[in-house]
C-alpha cells in the first residue's frame, strides 16, 4: 500500500507526536511504499520569522531521520521544493465548494484560535492537503480522529475529478492511529499535549534527561495515593500510565500492577527513568545527524528527485486530462 503522511516544521517534536505518529511511521515503512513530508507550506497559515523558518524545516527533516525514518526504506521531503503541490492544490479548489470548506471543523477552530488572522489560505488548507496525497496516488493516509473530516473531503474531491475528467486518483483510506497513543498534557491532563503548550506541559523527544526528570516530577496527579487507569477521576495519573504503557509495550493493566501499592513518587521516578532511556539514544542520534551536514543535504536532494519525478507524472496526467495547453 502507497502512504502518505506529514508534519509541520513548527513546535518542538513532543512525545505525543512520537508516540502518535512517527513511531508508527517508522513501523510502517517496513511494510509500505512510505512518502513522509515536511509540510511547511500549511505551516505559513500562520506568521512564520522568515530568518528562522528555513532552519527549524531543515531540524525537522533531520529529526525525522532521528527517530527511525530510514531515506532507502521510504520518500522523505520537503513539501515546498515539490511545485505540483500548490499546481494541484489550485485545480482542485476549482472542484470545491465554499460550503464545503467553510463546514470544516478545524477551519472553524483555527478561525477562533487566530481570529485577527483569518487568511484564505485557512479555508482552502483542506484542498493543498487533498493535493498533497492525491498527488502521490496514495492509497492510504494514517491520521488522527481530528484529522478524518479532511480525508474524506480528499476521497470527495478524488471522486469529482475522476467523474469529471476521468480516472487519475486512488480514493484514499483512513488509517486511524491506534487507540491510546493520545498523550495529554503535563500540566492540564484533561487537555491534549500540543505543540504550542508551555514548556512545562510537554517532553520534548530530544530533551535533556535532566529536563525530562524535573518535568515528571511536577506532573499533575490527582486526590489519593491510588495509581489506577481511570481518564474521569484520576486524569493525571492515567496519563502518566498511559505514557508508561506505550514506551515499555505493557498493557495499561501490567502497568496499574507494576505499580500497585507504591506511592507517586516512586512511580513518577520510574516513568522519568524510563523515558529517558528510551529518548537518549534518538537524541544522540539527532547531534550526529546535525553534524554530517553533507549527509543530511543529499539525503534531502534524494527525497526531492524521487518525489518530484512522481508529482511531474501525475501532474502530467492532470493537465492532459483537464486539457490544459501543452508547454
Amino acid at each position: 500500500m502507497r502512504i502518505l503522511s506529514g508534519i509541520q516544521p513548527t513546535g518542538q517534536l513532543h512525545i505525543g507526536n512520537y508516540l502518535g505518529a512517527t513511531k508508527n511511521w517508522a513501523e510502517l515503512q517496513a511494510k509500505h511504499d512510505c512518502f513522509f513530508m515536511i509540510a511547511d507550506l500549511h505551516a505559513l497559515t500562520t506568521p512564520q520569522n522568515p530568518k528562522e523558518f528555513s532552519k527549524t524545516t531543515l531540524s525537522k527533516f533531520i529529526e525525522l531521520l532521528a527517530v527511525g525514518l530510514n531515506p532507502e526504506k521510504c520518500i522523505i521531503f520537503i513539501q515546498s521544493h515539490i511545485k505540483e503541490h500548490a499546481e494541484l492544490a489550485w485545480i482542485f479548489s476549482t472542484l470545491t465548494s465554499l460550503s464545503e470548506l467553510e463546514r470544516m471543523t478545524q477551519f472553524k477552530d483555527k478561525a477562533k484560535k487566530q481570529h485577527t488572522n483569518i487568511n484564505a489560505g485557512l479555508l482552502t488548507y483542506p484542498a493543498l492537503m487533498a493535493a498533497d496525497i492525491l498527488l502521490y496516488k496514495t492509497q492510504g493516509v494514517p491520521v488522527g480522529k481530528d484529522q478524518t473530516q479532511h480525508l474524506e473531503l480528499t476521497r470527495t474531491i478524488a471522486k469529482k475529478f475522476n467523474s469529471t475528467y476521468g480516472k487519475v486518483f486512488w480514493e484514499p483510506e483512513t488509517l486511524l492511529v491506534k487507540e491510546g497513543a493520545k498523550i495529554m498534557s503535563l500540566a492540564q491532563p484533561l487537555k491534549k499535549m500540543s505543540k504550542s503548550d508551555t514548556e512545562e506541559s510537554s517532553i520534548g523527544v530530544f530533551e535533556e534527561a535532566q529536563s525530562i526528570q524535573k518535568k515528571i516530577q511536577r506532573a499533575v496527579t490527582d486526590a489519593g495515593k491510588e495509581i489506577k487507569y481511570d481518564p474521569t477521576k484520576k486524569p493525571g495519573i492515567s496519563n502518566l500510565l498511559t505514557i508508561y504503557a506505550l514506551f515499555s509495550d505493557e498493557s495499561l493493566s501490567q502497568a496499574e500492577k507494576r505499580f500497585k501499592g507504591k506511592e507517586y513518587s516512586v512511580f513518577k521516578k520510574a516513568l522519568a527513568d524510563l523515558l529517558v532511556k528510551k529518548l537518549e539514544p534518538l537524541r544522540k542520534k539527532k547531534e550526529k545527524l546535525e553534524s554530517r551536514e553533507l549527509y543530511v543535504q543529499e539525503i534531502l536532494h534524494q527525497g526531492r528527485e524521487r518525489a518530484q519525478s512522481i508529482a511531474a507524472a501525475t501532474m502530467e496526467e492532470v493537465r492532459e486530462k483537464i486539457g490544459l495547453l501543452k508547454a
